[in-house]
């Protein structure tokens, strides 16, 4: 055999040889992870894989400090500080620093979700999502806040919520001021500003313009409570009602009116007490044509007008339209006058009592009768004194017959 003859002999052995192996397809995944089962086209492809698994982040960004496994990611991660955002989405215009993120994204504008949670049935457009959302199932939460103490599930989360602490908002919105720690709250915000109420409630017909508040919203209508208070019994739909009323209950009151120096333990109290100083009473009643600073004021006046008093007290019978006034007036069965005047020595059953008497000493008569020119310490007794210049006197004496203004000259 000719050294050309054996050439061609050895090349045709070495074909046979290849065609003897295992046929592979292209795009065939027959190299597997031993540490999580991912498989991989080609053996580089599952050695660099492998890296994850090990810990070891070898490759820092000098402008973040955030390590990563690979260069290569670090190398992408790069970009995002570049703040070239050239790949834009097409149906919402939002931009993005890779390519990848961009096709990530647009899943979302598909609509399509076929990944489901087992537990609770809410559908995904990524998988990624669905296993990250799958953590809050476990109950585990592996990321606490150093500061406050409060945990996570998501280190995400975490992170978002230390910047609570920082004290800065550095989002504000255009139209009210309202500043936001974070740039999502501040969107979510600015949709309040639209006045477009698409979520409405199909029990009481109440709008809303987040699905989120709605659905926080149609708990009330359960009329389940299952969040009551240790301290006093009261219960409540939604644990964080629960936690802001339990604030009161601490005797601590740290949001502070500059304007009179009264404290309230929620600054959302606070807030409200602050319209009473802008003199504003925006509120009218339709049938007595009284004014009102808060919409919940209004409202509650308005149950005097219907003649309803359903609250009674057990001890003397009298009825009240609220219940608030009732438990006021079941203070003074109680004897007990724990409100004393500095000056006087006058003692009082209720804080309010005590302010409206001591008015008295400070020789300030600001309610004058526009009649006859008599001065008044309170509003209530400048009311009582111009029933005499009416002339009606609807208090008569059983005996002899004589007619008073007030049933107190009658005795």
């Amino acid at each position: 055999m000719t050294p050309t003859q054996m050439d061609q002999h050895g090349a045709r052995s070495q074909r046979s040889q290849e065609a003897d192996k295992p046929h592979r397809r292209k795009g065939e995944k027959t190299y597997s992870c031993d540490e999580c089962g991912k498989e991989f086209t080609l053996a580089g492809h599952l050695k660099r894989h492998q890296i994850i698994h090990s810990g070891v982040k070898a490759y820092s960004c000098d402008l973040c400090g955030k390590s990563f496994t690979l260069a290569q990611t670090l190398k992408t991660h790069q970009l995002t500080h570049s703040g070239v955002k050239p790949y834009s989405c097409e149906f919402c215009g939002k931009s993005f620093t890779l390519a990848q993120t961009l096709k990530t994204h647009q899943l979302t504008h598909s609509g399509v979700k076929p990944y489901s949670c087992e537990f609770c049935g809410k559908s995904f457009t990524l998988a990624g999502n669905l296993k990250t959302h799958q953590l809050i199932h476990s109950g585990f939460k592996a990321y606490n806040c150093d500061l406050c103490g409060k945990s996570f599930t998501k280190a995400g989360d975490l992170k978002r919520h230390q910047t609570i602490h920082t004290g800065v908002k550095p989002y504000s919105c255009g139209l009210c001021g309202k500043s936001f720690t974070l740039a999502k709250t501040l969107k979510t915000h600015q949709l309040i500003h639209n006045g477009v109420k698409p979520y409405s409630c199909e029990f009481c017909g109440k709008s809303f313009t987040l699905a989120k508040t709605l659905k926080t919203h149609q708990l009330i209508h359960s009329g389940v409570k299952p969040y009551s208070c240790e301290f006093c019994g009261k219960s409540f739909t939604r644990a964080d009602s629960l936690k802001t009323h339990q604030v009161i209950h601490s005797a601590v009151k740290a949001h502070s009116c500059e304007s009179c120096g009264k404290a309230f333990a929620q600054n959302s109290s606070l807030q409200r007490h602050l319209v009473t100083h802008s003199g504003i009473k925006a509120y009218n009643c339709d049938l007595c044509g009284k004014s009102f600073t808060l919409a919940g004021d209004l409202k509650k006046h308005q149950l005097i007008h219907s003649g309803v008093k359903p609250y009674s007290c057990y001890l003397c019978g009298k009825s009240f339209t609220l219940a608030g006034h009732l438990k006021t007036h079941q203070l003074i069965h109680s004897g007990v006058k724990a409100y004393s005047c500095d000056l006087c020595g006058k003692s009082f059953t209720l804080a309010h009592s005590l302010k409206t008497h001591q008015v008295i000493h400070s020789g300030v008569k600001p309610y004058s009768c526009e009649l006859c020119g008599k001065s008044f310490t309170q509003a209530g007794d400048l009311k009582r004194h111009q029933i005499i210049h009416s002339g009606f006197k609807p208090y008569s004496c059983d005996l002899c017959g004589k007619s008073f203004t007030q049933a107190g000259d009658l005795k």
